[in-house]
């Protein structure tokens, strides 16, 4: 095929479909841009910045769920449709998974349901904002800016189908948090976290980029669906240490994985997160540890999956990945509970807890792994194993979502009347008036769930994970262990949460606040986040994502 064919193909088929399914992502850009000349042209004095910030996520929002409605099928009614036309979304583009963008990107299920997550935080984080009054009318344009750039480095992560756009969406998606931790001008704890963030990111981006190059000049392509196939053609001799080959191409595979650790705040590469997110606001805490986490394990799956097949060298591989995240996932979750014991600070708290619960989310992606390295046909339910592993993965990434996005709110809301993010300031406060009342509820609500207490959202999202796990243990025994420290941890971290309960609920004293008037929205929008926290634990919306979550899972897995 000639130069001009190609180009004429590109311009006739592939972009016309790309353009349309990476519509929301370009509203976002437009969003961005339109918030930076709202500056130059002073519009921010006609409508409020942070009006246009909330307008523009929304719209980024119903796009993907009108992508995601029709992709699923899911509904015929006259309001999707209307959605549909809106987009110009078509059966030839958006109804059509694969590849887009050149390959340099895929359209599937599983990147939508990611892309859809993102687009519901930045709704809501951008709500709470408004709320919590930060940032103020001055500094709204860079700090939506900020978030804006970042969810799009974040959308483009969860579609990558490139180690080119692995790298880029990681690097898009860090940059600007660093700033924003960054964002309280002359806060010594802020500068001196954002600083340890940069430092730390940065070596994990060298460390990363040199995997990278590693895996493209042993295997000769950087596409993510080739890897298996030219992986087979480098391991020919096995899996073995006395392989350069072999050991070139598991140093590459763990250097890129370190990367994404560091992202997902996991040990050893999670020295950054208490520091970060004790200098950093409370919105932007919320922000770190959920949307950073929802697309840092949308880009581990695809990884991690780009080495499956049936070739037996292939299936070890698997297990050893699934193995060693599996030891990764013991030591996170075992020193984020026990180093929150010590804790005073809530956000520092919050961010040992941050740590822990990635290691819970990584239990599922280990199970995964490891059921993937059985033998075809050696156990009848394989396929329904894994794909429930994956199904538990997505199903607590939501739930954590809404349980993680609860607790921050509380901290930033309650900040704004007690002047303060110690445990001591939250002595007796369940005292107070009975928006701060409502506050103190839902975030008594959050935590629970965090540890796993039935019957909230965190304890069937932290069941299937360990039945995963369990399922996983029948093929390699150190999952066993991987179940025993994830139940050990489950105990262990009802200690600290306690603390929080002790202090708010149980405490005879008064915590001292300012006597502000009674505020209406605050306790509305807490309930509105905490509500599917209890919803998605003892109601039908479970069977819902549930299914959403397998669905999903059956479109990725082989």
């Amino acid at each position: 095929m000639s130069a001009h064919e190609i180009l004429n193909q590109l311009l006739r088929y592939d972009l016309p479909r790309s353009l349309e399914i990476f519509a929301p992502e370009l509203v976002l850009c437009g969003t961005i841009i339109f918030l930076l000349l709202a500056r130059m042209l002073r519009w921010d004095r006609v409508v409020p910045v942070h009006v246009l910030a909330l307008l523009g996520a929304m719209l980024v929002f119903f796009g993907v769920f009108a992508q995601f409605m029709f992709l699923r099928n899911a509904s015929d009614s006259s309001l999707m449709t209307l959605f549909y036309r809106l987009w110009q979304i078509s059966a030839d583009g958006t109804g059509l998974p694969g590849p887009f963008f050149t390959g340099l990107m895929v359209h599937d299920p599983f990147g939508l349901f990611l892309r859809l997550s993102l687009a519901l935080f930045l709704v809501l984080i951008v709500s709470l904002t408004m709320l919590t009054g930060i940032p103020d009318q001055e500094d709204a344009q860079d700090f939506y800016t900020l978030i804006f750039g970042a969810t799009l480095g974040m959308m483009l992560a969860v579609s990558a189908n490139h180690l080119l756009m692995l790298f880029l969406s990681i690097e898009m998606m860090s940059l600007p948090s660093y700033m924003m931790i960054a964002f309280q001008k002359g806060k010594r704890q802020a500068s001196e976290g954002a600083l340890k963030y940069v430092v730390y990111g940065a070596g994990a981006a060298g460390v990363m980029l040199y995997g990278i190059s590693l895996l493209v000049g042993l295997l000769g392509t950087a596409e993510l669906p080739l890897m298996a196939s030219r992986a087979l053609l480098v391991l020919e001799g096995g899996l073995s240490q006395n392989s350069a080959l072999s050991l070139t191409l598991l140093l590459g595979i763990l250097m890129v994985l370190a990367g994404l650790a560091f992202k997902l705040a996991l040990f050893p590469f999670h020295f950054w997160c208490p520091d970060a997110f004790e200098g950093a606001l409370a919105e932007v805490g919320a922000f770190l540890s959920v949307a950073s986490k929802i697309a840092s394990f949308g880009l581990l799956v695809r990884f991690v999956l780009a080495f499956q097949g049936n070739a037996p060298v292939l299936q070890e591989l698997s297990l050893f990945l699934g193995v060693a995240l599996g030891i990764i996932a013991i030591v996170s979750t075992t020193y984020g509970n026990l180093a929150a014991y010590q804790q005073t600070n809530l956000k520092r708290l919050l961010a040992y807890s941050t740590i822990a619960q990635s290691g819970y989310t990584i239990m599922a992606v280990a199970a995964m792994l490891v059921l993937l390295s059985a033998p075809r046909g050696a156990i009848l339910t394989l396929s329904a194993q894994t794909t429930q592993a994956m199904e538990a993965l997505l199903y607590y990434l939501i739930v954590y979502l809404f349980m993680n996005l609860s607790a921050f709110a509380c901290v930033a809301l309650l900040r704004n009347v007690l002047y303060s993010e110690e445990i001591d300031a939250y002595q007796g406060l369940f005292n107070g008036e009975p928006w701060i009342k409502m506050i103190c509820i839902c975030f008594g609500l959050s935590l629970i769930s965090l540890i796993g207490i039935p019957p909230l959202a965190g304890f069937f999202g932290k069941f299937m994970v360990f039945h995963s796990v369990l399922a996983a243990g029948e093929l390699h025994w150190s999952m066993w262990v991987v179940l025993a420290f994830g139940a050990i941890n489950t105990v262990f971290s009802v200690f600290y949460y306690f603390r929080i309960f002790r202090a708010i609920f149980l405490s005879s004293q008064h915590a001292e606040f300012c006597r502000a008037e009674p505020q209406t929205l605050p306790g509305i929008y807490v309930m509105i986040v905490t509500v599917p926290v209890l919803a998605l634990g003892a109601s039908p919306l479970m069977a819902d994502l549930s299914e959403t979550a397998r669905w999903v899972a059956m479109s990725l897995l082989p």
